[in-house]
């Protein structure tokens, strides 16, 4: 019997991060496969970003290993693949002087290298990108104009010029009306269920999770996976972990 294997995209094995003799990170792992759609939540401080810190490579571990693409992190080299979304980036200081589309273009050409010369590919990506994120009518503004919802879309844009396969977004909702963090939800299903991006995203705010999502990883230091959260989000380890009453999170039975 003939199995197909597929590679995940991260794979992550008892990985532990300690700084300053404080430990952030226990004894994780995890896998991410082609086509999740993951929540990553947890309290302020419980040690999200520091995890996807490590997993973009921007961290070392302390403990443990991260495969990406099948490949040891360390040795890995195509990061065009890996779209990524910072914190606060909606929150673009209000002077920076670039229109929509040359902050989406700088998405494209950090793989190229700044002076290659722009292909039809290239104009082709960031072209799409703008589409998808529903920016192409604003791309000769500033950014600085825009509204918190408007650059989070370029921002997310920038991530889809490399065409990645997988898009990681930290925390980006902050500083997003509720109308524009309903909008940004829809968008991201669309690119898991169409394209089928792997899309991981980090927040705190356990008010706001789609219905949409496939897999929610809670992270106070350690790791508790609830692969589906409609089930599992009333679980009292839930209530235990945040020390609220977790019924709020079913806000999508009324909508």
């Amino acid at each position: 019997m003939s199995m197909t294997f597929i590679s995940p995209i991260f794979e992550v094995k008892n990985l532990s991060f300690t700084a300053n003799e404080q430990k952030i990170l226990e004894d994780i792992s995890l896998t991410i496969l082609p086509g999740d759609y993951c929540a990553i939540i947890g309290p302020n401080g419980g040690g999200k970003t520091t995890l996807i810190r490590l997993l973009l490579g921007l961290e070392k571990p302390t403990q443990g290993r991260i495969e990406l693409f099948g490949q040891k992190l360390s040795r890995f080299k195509r990061w065009y693949k890996v779209g990524y979304v910072p914190q606060r980036a909606s929150q673009l200081d209000q002077n920076f002087p670039a229109t929509v589309l040359e902050v989406v273009k700088m998405g494209r050409i950090a793989q190229q290298g700044l002076f290659s010369r722009a292909t039809q590919a290239d104009n082709d990506a960031i072209n799409e990108a703008m589409v998808k994120m529903d920016v192409l009518d604003i791309q000769h503004k500033l950014v600085g104009e825009l509204s918190g919802g408007q650059r989070q879309r370029v921002m997310i844009a920038r991530a889809l010029a490399s065409k990645p396969e997988v898009l990681i977004l930290d925390e980006p909702n902050t500083g997003v009306d509720v109308i524009s963090q309903k909008r940004f939800y829809k968008l991201l299903k669309e690119l898991n269920e169409e394209e089928n991006m792997t899309i991981i995203f980090i927040t705190h705010d356990i008010g706001v999770i789609a219905d949409d999502i496939g897999r929610l990883f809670t992270v106070n230091q350690t790791l508790l996976t609830c692969n589906n959260p409609k089930e599992a989000i009333s679980c009292d380890d839930m209530s235990a972990l945040y020390g609220i009453d977790a019924h709020l999170i079913h806000n999508h039975h009324h909508h």
